[in-house]
C-alpha cells in the first residue's frame, strides 16, 4: 500500500534497477580513471558532508563521476540544491 501511495506522488524508492545501473557506473569510472570505486565512494562521502555544511542538498540526484582526456582526469561533481543555509552547520 506504501508503495503505491509513493509511486503515486512521485516518490519511488530506489529499485534494484538503480543500484545495478549505480554499480555498473562506477566500475566504468574505475576503469577509465584507476580509481577504485571504493575510493569514489569516500570521495562522495565527504563531498556530501562538506557541501551540506552550506546547503541542503539533493543526496539522491547527486553524480559524481571522473572524465578523462588525454592526459588528465576531471573530477565533476553534479549536485542538485534544494536550498542555501543561512548559517554554515
Amino acid at each position: 500500500m506504501l508503495g503505491l501511495i509513493s509511486r503515486i506522488l512521485g516518490k519511488e524508492d530506489p529499485g534494484s534497477k538503480n543500484v545495478a545501473k549505480e554499480r555498473l557506473r562506477l566500475v566504468l569510472v574505475h576503469d577509465r580513471a584507476s580509481v577504485s570505486p571504493q575510493l569514489l565512494q569516500l570521495m562522495k562521502a565527504d563531498l556530501i558532508k562538506v557541501v551540506s555544511n552550506y546547503m541542503e542538498i539533493d543526496e539522491e540526484g547527486l553524480n559524481i563521476s571522473l572524465d578523462r582526456s588525454e592526459n588528465a582526469v576531471a573530477l565533476v561533481a553534479n549536485i542538485p540544491v534544494k536550498k542555501l543555509k543561512r548559517v554554515a552547520t
